[in-house]
This record gives C-alpha cells, structure tokens and sequence, in this order.
C-alpha cells in the first residue's frame, strides 16, 4: 500500500503469449519517476495483446488475439489480477483492441474485419451476445495489406453518444450507435486511398482527432462533431522528418491531457514523433529514439510516455518536457513480445 493507505499505482502490460510473452504483467509505477516495478504475471488467455481497465479500477479486460478471438475479464483486488468467469468468444478473428462503450466490452477484430459488442454483467462479468457482431465491407488498393477489411481500433468518442472503429483494409472511420446489444453504422468516412488507417486518438476538447496511418508514416488531422456524429478530414502530416530507410509502420498514438502535443510510434524506424498541436493541423517538432525495437503501441501517464517494443521485448519509459513534449529516456522494463500499456 503507498502512503496514506491508498493502493499504489498500477501498470498492466499486454503481451504476446505465441511469441514467449508471460501474458499479462503487473507493475507497480514509482511516484514521481515513473519506473515501472514487476509485481505479477497472469497467463489466463492465449495473446493477451490489448487491455482495458474499467472506470472504477476493479475489473480488467484483455483480447484474447487469435483466430478464435475471445475476450477475457479479471478482478483487480491485489497484486495479480485474477480470472472472473470463462473467456467470451468475440464472433470473429484477431481482436487486436478493446474499449468500454455503453455497458459493453467493444472488440475490434482484425482477421475478419469485424467489431463485436460483449455485454457487461453489474459485476464486471461478461455475457455471450448472439447479436453483437458488426462485419465491415470493403477492400483497399494496397494488394498484400487490404484485400478486404481489417478493423483495426474501436472505442467511444468523448461524448459517449459514439463508438468509432478504424479499418485498415477500408481506409476508412466508422461512426457506429449500439442499441440492444446490437451496433449499426451511423456514418463512414473515407481517408486517403493506401493510407491504412489503424489507431485514432481525440483532442480532450473533443472537437479534433488524429489518425495514425500505418500504411504511410502520416498522421491524419480530422474535425469531429459530435453533435452529429461527423468525422471531417483536414489535411495529412508526415510522422517522419524525412523517407523512412526501410520499414516505417505507425502503431501507437496518444494526445497529452492537457492537448498541446500528439505522439506517435513508428515501427521499423523505431522513434517516437513529437508533433505539437496547432488549430486544424499538428506541427512535426521532433523525434526520438523508442528505446526498442517495433514500439507496438503507447501510453502517457503522469508526465511519462511509456513504448511497448514488441521484438526487443521491453517497456520504456520516458520522461516528458512540459515546455516540448520531448520523451527523455529513463528507464526499462524486460518483457517480452510486449503489446500494450494500461495504468490504474
């Protein structure tokens, strides 16, 4: 307990269980340094490569990434997160994110191009649901990486009148209601042909997001109105200050609470993008190395970025300047095949 009597701050970390991962890893964050302390692993489900921790801290949900996608939950009472009920099939491929929405657990499921709502039981439990799977059509120039589609995120707007999901094969956003148990598309916006968007973060003003494209090393600026549920694209920025030497696939992308900068995570190149906001637009302002090697996703947290690096098999962390947004490195943690970062 940290002082005062109040349960320290917690780290849980994703991995991938087919490439040597432990599955899910506890950690203990230092205050003030934001060095990350192992406490526990649980291997409850085959690639646990995403999480999402509930509002109230107590319950944790992880994907279960493989061709029978399912989704997991775990009570949250001590050191080592424990299995509440049995894994829940998601209805579709690869689920590689997962989000909270409106008493459901959202699953974007990559191998099939899908999204699918699971029920949330009163006790943080999950329900099988017959009716909550939502296919995506559609397919993209890009002939090995969209011949069809690749949901790639989904989680709630700011609102919460909203759930967004990305698709890679598509190229493009889908603005989606949930009603009994079912989601529908609202509306679907088209970015760039070839851009393969893959992960989208929202301004805390709730009137912007950033779309980080894996496909070309940019960052798509788009006006969100949520009034109306409409996604507006603006203008496309490069994540790189120059042509990548080989491999240049964007991953993670986070905003700073208090919004005046974006990070990005490019693998292969292996550096993080600081870009500082501007009104319509984001200004590329540096880059640092990840610290790793294939940065597969990020995550900010008390004046700290953290870089999961999926083939170096480490977390790093990096100290944040206040005035520019530029990750310093301080400090790593081993875990192999690592996917993601939630705190709590």
């Amino acid at each position: 307990m940290a002082d005062g009597g109040r349960r320290q701050r917690r780290a849980f970390i994703g991995s991938f269980t087919a490439a040597g991962g432990p599955g899910i890893v506890t950690a203990a964050v230092t205050p003030g340094e934001g060095a990350l302390t192992p406490l526990s692993s649980t291997n409850g489900v085959p690639d646990p490569s995403y999480l999402a921790l509930a509002p109230d801290g107590g319950t944790l949900y992880a994907v279960s990434e493989t061709t029978d996608g399912a989704v997991a939950a775990y009570r949250v009472t001590g050191d080592k997160p424990e299995p509440a009920g049995r894994p829940v099939p998601v209805g579709g491929d690869g689920p590689t994110h997962l989000s909270l929405y409106d008493g459901h657990v959202l699953t974007a499921n990559y191998g099939s191009g899908s999204v699918t709502a699971v029920p949330v039981r009163s006790d943080g439990t999950l329900a099988r649901s017959a009716s909550g799977v939502l296919r995506h059509t559609g397919r993209g120039p890009h002939a090995q990486r969209q011949q069809g589609p690749h949901a790639h995120q989904v989680q709630p707007d700011p609102s919460g009148r909203w759930a967004v999901s990305v698709d890679l094969g598509t190229d493009s956003v889908r603005v989606c209601t949930l009603a009994d148990g079912a989601l529908a598309v609202h509306r679907e916006i088209a970015l760039r042909p070839g851009s393969g968007p893959r992960h989208l973060a929202f301004h805390p003003d709730g009137t912007h997001a950033y779309v980080a494209n894996e496909l070309a090393p940019t960052v798509t600026v788009c006006r969100w109105d949520a009034a109306d549920g409409t996604l507006r694209p603006l203008t496309e920025v490069q994540a790189l200050p120059g042509a990548p030497a080989g491999d240049a696939y964007p991953s993670g992308i986070v905003v700073s609470p208090d919004g005046r900068f974006v990070w990005t995570a490019t693998r292969g190149e292996d550096v993080l993008s600081v870009f500082a906001v501007e009104p319509d637009g984001l200004r590329l302002t540096g880059t640092v190395p990840c610290g790793g090697h294939w940065p597969r996703e990020i995550a900010v947290s008390d004046g700290f970025l953290y870089a999961a690096n999926e083939r170096s098999g480490d977390v790093t962390w990096f100290a944040l300047d206040p005035a520019t947004g530029l990750p310093r490195r301080a400090g790593s943690l081993p875990v192999p095949a690592a996917s993601c970062v939630v705190f709590g």
